[in-house]
């Protein structure tokens, strides 16, 4: 079977060429999604400041909800002082480090900030120095509370050496003077302070009037004996068994340095089961399409081997062998691609901010596998389906329909088509009463299964559309005009494959480029509406704004209002179909104040109550999650705390501020810094209010002032990264789309060669074939971009109307005529290369060649 399958294969190399590309395509789609999934999984950052500890203990960064996957928590958790003592007396441990990290940043000379790597932790004790990986001093400890101890390349920065003096903002006080008592040359040092200082700094001190982390320490590292790490660590996790708390060694040390890094390889995690669907449904569409020419080629061979007395089963084993053979061909390379793919795809997530750059991919050949598993499946099933009634009707009709098509498309097809349009209008209707990014992703989603409706009914609508054009070209019309609309009726299944593959390109360009461009639109008219601040203060270089700053803003002649602004992420978990749910969610932090810089356009109740362990929620939430006003609701807050707030006020622009806003009370000592990322600020308009504000900046290091309104959305320069990284998988996959449609319409045309040579027989002059083609072209060009557009059409609308409250998307107006020229130019340059090729050999040569 493989020899004859092999054989086989020699004379349909055209259409197996655009079998190869797809599944090569395929492949390097599915893999590079693949190798994104597992470095979400088991990728982990280096070492950094933690390398030379060789166990690390820290509190678990990740929720855990039943049956789901871990949600990361950004905030840092903390871990009991007490157990720095207990560790340190274990068997095997030389030293233990009880490790504080706050916001710390230098300021140089010329009263500029010194930028840190993570100023939201920059901040250590000295003892932290002994979890860095041979470090060289230069100098000695801090000893007091005016002394500290600065990395090689943060002093350089603000040109101190040891012995100089230097201005430091740390943990939200104002800038101080501070004595550099060493240099330590080590990556990620930081600032180092005397332990006794770090603890006051950070808030840790036991005591009356000791705030929220008392008593705590962010991690603890342990330095041990030469080859008693692993049994060290053992004796640990027995020891913290059922405290929460982890216990790390090896490449799982750099996870810990930042809670962020777990966020970011969640990330990764979710962007890849979001891309997963809609390349698994576009590539097992493409791979179809292909096979499904190819082996329409070979009917005439097949029907020949039923007429020998080949059986049904062989008929499909042989198809199916045939297209694995060339998949395999194909697979290699394609997985090699999808490697270099994921590279690239990295790199512009790093380049975008949604993962630190340090984060590398884990390359693994398990992507591999499950792109050897999926595929080889899609091309088994795909030859299999296409080979399936040349297999099944009797040898002699098999023979006589070898040359033509069904005379009649079939009717379960054709309503199996209409059904699936039907599913797709109905899931579009879902942004009309959820005006959510999940519910605009409907949108997408509808063009795309409308598109595999269109597959199935696509032979009876290229039918009936090629019946009436043959009923108005029989008469007065041209010889080439009359064929090309004849063919169209005659071959509607093979026109029809084509159609659908250019409007699914169509379709999904569209559906997906507009949702995007829509809801960053609904994003961006929700945020210049509700905020009625004209200006924002942050201090981004110093980890947060010092104390004192939001006074001194209220304090500036023509400031009527201003208010703290801040960000996290809470867990929400209800009660959904009466099975527990946990779903991530940002949340901005408020204080009662907020009413004056911002308008949520509350709904019910008032943000005046954002007081104590309250909170208000977007009205699409409030609806879904049955958490009405004077509701009370279970929250996990960023740093894992567990609470039940009460709800005060439901509000309507979710999609700009967020579905949750939690009060200051409630947020307070649960975030990494404890302090204040902005503040919104409204004046009264005047010059004066402005130089004022731009004053007040100038005099305090670090204090950045900018405009609080969002730019708007005519350009893409703002646009979060999260648009970006959708935009850039429509490209890849648009890309993917046309070189496959290319290479389809290339083989379709490839093998109608004896049917050329026919009609240059029965006196057609190669004109006159070159003009049936162009009309051909033309027929199926004007289909796709139709129908494409007919599908599009209302899933579009309804996301503007409940977006935008209009009916129409927001988005390029360029992007449809420019889809519109690149479709035609694919159908016209795919036909007619290939038929001035096949004009090239004499009729009678190429009918006895075939």
């Amino acid at each position: 079977m493989l020899h004859l399958a092999i054989r086989m294969a020699g004379h349909r190399i055209t259409a197996l060429i655009a079998v190869a590309c797809a599944v090569l395509g395929g492949a390097a789609l599915i893999t590079g999604t693949g190798v994104l999934a597992e470095s979400g999984l088991r990728s982990h950052l280096p070492a950094g400041r933690l390398a030379g500890a060789d166990v690390v203990v820290a509190a678990d960064q990740e929720f855990h909800p039943s049956g789901d996957l871990p949600i990361a928590l950004p905030e840092r958790r903390t871990v009991p002082a007490r157990l720095v003592t207990e560790l340190s007396a274990l068997p095997g441990v030389e030293a233990t480090v009880g490790d504080i990290g706050f916001p710390a940043a230098l300021v140089d000379a010329r009263g500029r900030v010194v930028t840190a790597a993570d100023p939201a932790s920059a901040g250590h004790g000295w003892s932290s120095a002994r979890l860095l990986k041979d470090p060289k001093v230069e100098g000695g400890a801090p000893t007091g509370p005016g002394e500290i101890a600065v990395d090689s390349a943060t002093a350089a920065a603000a040109g101190v050496t040891v012995g100089e003096r230097v201005q430091v903002v740390a943990a939200g006080r104002p800038a101080a003077g501070y004595r550099v008592s060493a240099l330590v040359d080590a990556p990620d040092a930081g600032v180092l302070f005397a332990d006794e200082t770090a603890v006051r700094l950070s808030g840790r001190e036991s005591g009356a009037g000791s705030g929220a982390r008392a008593g705590t320490v962010d991690l603890i590292g342990l330095r041990t004996a030469p080859g008693a790490g692993e049994k060290v660590a053992a004796e640990v996790r027995t020891k913290l068994k059922g405290t929460g708390l982890e216990t790390v060694t090896g490449a799982d040390r750099g996870d810990l340095v930042s809670p962020g890094a777990g966020a970011s390889r969640s990330l990764l995690i979710l962007l890849a089961g979001s891309l997963a669907g809609v390349i698994l449904l576009i590539t097992g569409f493409v791979m179809a399409s292909a096979l499904a020419v190819s082996i329409g080629g070979q009917r005439r061979d097949l029907a020949l081997m039923r007429a020998v007395g080949a059986t049904p089963r062989q008929i499909r084993r042989l198809a199916a062998t045939q297209a694995s053979v060339i998949a395999a061909v194909a697979l290699v390379p394609g997985v090699g691609v999808g490697y270099l793919l994921a590279g690239q795809f990295r790199r512009m997530l790093a380049d975008r901010g949604v993962v630190p750059p340090e984060l590398p991919l884990t390359i693994s050949p398990l992507p591999a596998a499950a792109t050897l598993l999926l595929t080889a499946a899609a091309v088994q099933l795909a030859a299999r389906g296409a080979a399936w009634r040349t297999s099944r009707m009797p040898a002699t009709e098999a023979v006589a329909e070898s040359r033509s098509e069904p005379r009649n498309p079939s009717k379960a097809r054709t309503r199996s088509g209409v059904l699936v349009i039907v599913a797709a209008t109905t899931m579009s209707v879902v942004p009309l009463f959820s005006r959510t990014v999940l519910g605009a992703t409907a949108t997408s989603m509808a063009g795309i299964v409308g598109a595999i409706g269109l597959a199935l009914v696509g032979p009876a609508l290229v039918r009936a559309i090629g019946a009436a054009a043959s009923r108005r070209t029989r008469s007065g019309s041209s010889a080439p005009t009359w064929l090309a609309m004849s063919n169209v009726r005659a071959y509607a299944l093979r026109n029809a494959g084509i159609v659908s593959t250019l409007a699914m390109a169509v379709v999904f360009v569209l559906t997906y480029t507009l949702t995007q461009t829509t809801v960053l639109a609904a994003t961006t008219q929700d945020t210049r509406t509700g905020t009625l601040a004209q200006q924002r203060l942050s201090a981004p270089a110093l980890g947060g704004l010092p104390d004192g700053t939001l006074t001194a803003v209220r304090n500036t002649p023509g400031v009527r209002s201003a208010a703290p602004v801040g960000s996290t992420t809470v867990v929400w978990t209800y009660e959904q179909f009466g099975d527990p749910v946990s779903e991530a969610d940002s949340a901005m932090i408020l204080t009662p104040d907020a009413r004056g810089v911002l308008d949520l356009d509350v709904r019910d109740g008032g943000l005046k109550g954002l007081t104590g362990a309250t909170v208000a929620v977007s009205s699409d939430v409030a609806r879904t999650r049955a958490a009405g006003v004077g509701r009370h609701i279970a929250l996990v807050l960023g740093d894992g705390a567990r609470v039940d707030a009460t709800v005060v006020a439901v509000y309507d622009r979710g999609l700009g501020f967020g579905t949750v806003v939690l009060s200051h009370d409630l947020a307070a000592g649960h975030t990494t810094t404890g302090l204040d990322q902005s503040i919104l600020i409204r004046t009264d308009g005047t010059a004066a209010a402005d130089r004022a504000l731009a004053a007040l900046a100038a005099s305090r290091p670090g204090l950045a002032l900018e405009e609080a309104k969002p730019a708007s959305t005519e350009g893409l320069k703002d646009a979060p990264p999260e648009v970006w990284i959708n935009l850039a998988t429509v490209v890849v996959l648009l890309v993917y789309l046309l070189l496959s449609i290319a290479n389809k319409l290339v083989a379709a045309t490839a093998q109608r060669r004896i049917e050329l040579a026919a009609l240059r027989l029965n006196g057609t002059t190669p004109r006159q074939v070159r003009a049936m083609m162009r009309r051909e072209a033309a027929v199926t060009a004007g289909t796709a971009l139709v129908t494409a557009l007919l599908l599009s059409a209302l899933p579009l609308a309804l996301l503007g109307q409940g977006f935008l409250g209009h009916p129409w998307p927001a988005g390029p107006p360029w992007l449809l005529p420019a889809l519109a020229l690149t479709v035609t130019v694919t159908a016209f340059l795919t036909i007619e290369l290939p038929t001035r090729q096949a004009l090239r050999m004499p009729p009678a040569e190429a009918v006895r060649a075939q």
